[in-house]
């Protein structure tokens, strides 16, 4: 397993200026924020499960622009219906990062039940063109360095552990800076 903080370090690494930033409610937004905090980064604050959906979206606004999702295995369960929906509309430009610690790290460490259900499974069979599962940092790097050679979004499900860190400060923006900041990093200005 890979602390779930290195893993978001090692992602941002492959993150280009052009690129947009989508993370999940709770730590892992926290963490993005911590790491490097940008204008095309948006913090969901408050809205767990909805990440994906958004991340759709967005991905299907801006075709010219690579857009990751980086949520939790509690937000991918809360939303598997967009799982379907994210491969049917198969846009190429989605890399979507499922960080899975089998808990709800951001309300207690409550287990989730993805240690008996297996997210990847689940997206290979929705249609996802392009699924990989990573235990370890030589994996992840390995997949993120397919980022960008596929033409159909692609999961890479990361095995995380809960390695909780000392000092992460909450998103200081608000959420309509949030909003407004990120907008402004659309390729269009839509």
């Amino acid at each position: 397993m890979i602390d779930r903080y290195k893993a978001i370090e090692r992602i941002l690494q492959h993150v280009k200026a052009d690129d947009l930033v989508l993370s999940t409610t709770g730590m892992p937004s926290r963490e993005v924020f911590m790491a490097d905090d940008r204008p095309g980064n948006f913090y969901m604050i408050g809205s767990m499960g909805l990440l994906s959906s958004f991340g759709l979206g967005i991905a299907l606004l801006t075709p010219q622009q690579r857009v990751f999702v980086l949520e939790g295995d509690g937000s991918a369960l809360m939303s598997l219906g967009t799982l379907p929906l994210i491969a049917s509309e198969g846009p190429a430009n989605l890399v979507h990062i499922i960080l899975d610690n089998e808990a709800y790290e951001s309300t207690g460490g409550q287990p989730s039940i993805s240690s008996h259900v297996d997210l990847a499974d689940i997206a290979r069979s929705c249609g996802y063109g392009h699924v990989v599962r990573v235990d370890d940092i030589e994996g992840l790097e390995d997949a993120l360095l397919g980022v960008g050679s596929h033409a159909s979004p692609q999961l890479i499900m990361v095995k995380a552990g809960i390695a909780p860190v000392e000092g992460i400060p909450r998103v200081s923006h608000s959420p309509t800076g949030i909003r407004d900041r990120f907008k402004s990093c659309f390729r269009g200005g839509n």
